[in-house]
């Protein structure tokens, strides 16, 4: 697999893949990725029209630099299968599955995707959105290197756990958002945050990806084409934090040239973790360039 961990990911929009003229619409929105959804935005009647619609999309090319990802039914529903196996012909940038819960269930779905013919360079997505795959969260991020990126359902998460929505998600941030996060690191693997729900509501959805980003997290999913703009802008590096990280590295090079064991940048001590830190803001501010 290649390395994928460096490709923008601050802005995921769902798209329900029912709707031929959200699809289409979608060519034109900034999204860094798109996912193309055969699950909960489509209705029991309408799967199989769904399923032809998102591989049509996959298929045409015509979406430009935005990640594409289709969202399949979750294990164990009657759709499931026929899903993996057209999405895997389809050949999209990646598989999104709901409600994985455990190592086995990730390489079955590898297996799937190999015999049904996916091309290598389509990843394996993976959401976490119940309590026992929170328990499991580091075997599942670990379970296969085709497995990419972790999604965070948190709305599932909510309510499977009986607790409420409430400004500062302090419930979720406590346990399951962190916990996933540090899983996922641990296993070298990408992770983006779950929806907000409220699409009227643009300071309270500013404030949730700012506290992703804090925390960590590599982007947010989103309900809405109004929210990508203020999740890409969360989700970046400012040009302060470009300027910073450049002089940083500047400073911190010539320094170790010039034999010092001790080196400072703007009056703070600079050591290899801040560096590593820096190189990566530049990588990600150059990955976006050349978006």
């Amino acid at each position: 697999m290649t390395d994928t961990t460096l490709r923008p990911r601050r802005s995921v929009l769902y798209m329900p893949g029912a709707n031929e003229r959200a699809l289409e619409k979608a060519k034109t929105i900034d999204a860094d990725a798109l996912i193309l959804d055969l699950e909960d935005s489509v209705s029991p009647d309408a799967k199989e029209q769904g399923r032809e619609n998102v591989c049509a999309a996959a298929r045409s090319g015509e979406y430009g630099h935005r990640e594409l990802a289709i969202r399949v039914n979750s294990i164990g529903t009657q759709w499931h299968d026929d899903d993996i196996r057209a999405a895997a012909e389809a050949g999209p940038d990646a598989i999104l599955v709901p409600k994985v819960e455990s190592a086995e269930q990730v390489r079955s779905l590898v297996a799937a995707m190999d015999a049904a013919g996916a091309p290598a360079a389509t990843q394996l997505w993976a959401m976490i959105e119940t309590p026992v795959a929170l328990l499991h969260a580091e075997e599942i991020a670990a379970a296969h290197e085709r497995l990419t990126v972790i999604v965070m359902g948190t709305n599932d998460i909510v309510n499977e756990t009986f607790g409420l929505h409430v400004p500062g998600r302090n419930p979720l941030v406590l346990t399951a958002l962190s916990w996933t996060l540090l899983a996922v690191r641990a296993a070298g693997k990408m992770i983006v945050d779950g929806v907000y729900n409220d699409v009227k509501d643009a300071e309270g959805f500013d404030a949730e990806a700012r506290q992703g980003r804090e925390m960590g997290f590599d982007g947010k999913t989103l309900i809405h084409p109004s929210q990508v703009e203020p999740a890409n802008l969360a989700f970046s590096p400012s040009e302060e934090d470009v300027t910073r990280a450049s002089e940083m590295i500047e400073t911190f090079d010539e320094a170790k040239a010039a034999g010092k064991g001790v080196v400072t940048y703007n009056g703070k001590m600079v050591e290899e973790l801040h560096i590593r830190d820096a190189r990566r803001i530049l990588a990600f501010h150059d990955a976006l360039t050349a978006r």
